[in-house]
């Protein structure tokens, strides 16, 4: 399937009648990042914007919702959270064929990978801090405040979600993998009660969804925001955790088999007790069940990345077979925690 490339012309002209003092000529740039929706950077000769679009071709139900990346940073925008200002909407797909926005471009660093090894050790440990500190301000967000109390449905969270990805996967399926299964069927027969806990959830909080200023410790902008929903705190929290068991590099980005003080890194326990602390908790029970589900929701989404490769719907069709790849493993480290337990 021929990929149509991002009309240029039109994009300009629809953010010069949307986006006050938007000026052209305006250079598009198309970052390798953003799996799900594609990214680019626009350049003009008086300022900076980033514009984020859905693919192309047939989506899943409810995948690649830019609408609700837009709603929730715009909702956030005085927050204690730090997003980019969102400039204008456009749901009208006469103009790129799909859903996009734009947004402020926030001038910031990256770090793909958790081990920091690109800055000095004695900063390390704290860049850990700040993602707890962020994650826990996510998390205590006032919903009828900012205008988000309709952002996701009641009820059971888990039960919910459980249900939601595994109809995804099955939908993206392209071979049968006996661990995945069985970590469906156990998170079906084991999911707790639910605790009433509700709260806006990230969806995706990982340290390559941060930006950070160059020079400080300090969270600038919390970034890709597709997933977001009202959830449960702690399927947050074990998602980072979840990343960190993977192999390091660029593929894995975790830190299995690191030696994290030798990096001057937190360790898990160290995260959890930071999060908690910014959070007003004691501790959390029962974590294995929240890691093991972190496994499943990710093997599930790069099942759907690795369908997307295969059509030719992927924004990076080589980077999103290296993923699909990863499917086997997340859902073999999930039924891992499990025999810990």
């Amino acid at each position: 399937m021929a990929k149509k490339k991002l009309d240029f012309k039109a994009a300009s002209e629809w953010a010069e009648t949307n986006i006050k003092n938007f000026y052209r000529p305006a250079k598009y740039t198309k970052f390798n990042s953003g799996q799900s929706n594609p990214t680019y950077l626009i350049e003009t000769p008086k300022k900076k914007y980033v514009l984020r679009k859905k693919p192309e071709g047939i989506l899943l139900k409810s995948a690649h919702a830019v609408d609700r990346e837009y709603r929730v940073q715009l909702a956030l925008q005085n927050s204690q959270v730090p997003v980019p200002r969102m400039l204008a909407f456009c749901a009208d797909a006469s103009v790129l064929g799909t859903d996009f926005y734009i947004m402020e471009y926030i001038q910031g660093i990256c770090f793909e990978d958790p081990r920091l090894d690109v800055i000095a050790e004695h900063r390390r440990y704290s860049i850990f801090e700040e993602m707890s500190n962020i994650l826990a301000e996510i998390h205590k967000v006032d919903l009828l405040k900012v205008g988000l109390s309709d952002y996701g449905p009641g009820g059971d969270y888990f039960t919910r979600q459980i249900t939601r990805w595994t109809k995804q996967y099955r939908s993206s399926e392209t071979d049968q993998i006996k661990s995945m299964n069985q970590l469906i069927l156990w998170l079906e027969e084991n999911t707790p009660v639910d605790d009433g806990k509700r709260c806006l959830v990230h969806g995706d909080f990982r340290l390559d969804n941060l930006f950070f200023d160059a020079k400080k410790n300090k969270c600038v902008a919390v970034l890709d925001w597709e997933l977001s929903t009202i959830g449960h705190p702690f399927a947050d929290l074990a998602s980072v955790l979840m990343q960190w068991s993977m192999p390091t590099g660029l593929e894995g980005r975790g830190l299995q088999n690191v030696d994290r003080k030798e990096f001057g890194l937190m360790e898990d326990k160290e995260f959890i007790e930071s999060y908690c602390k910014r959070a007003g908790l004691n501790g959390i029970y029962n974590f294995e069940f929240y890691m093991a589900f972190a496994f499943f929701r990710m093997a599930a989404i790069l099942q759907g990345v690795k369908k997307r490769g295969l059509e030719g719907n992927a924004s990076n069709p080589e980077k999103a077979m290296k993923l699909g790849k990863l499917v086997k493993l997340f859902s073999k480290k999930g039924i891992a925690v499990l025999q810990k337990k």
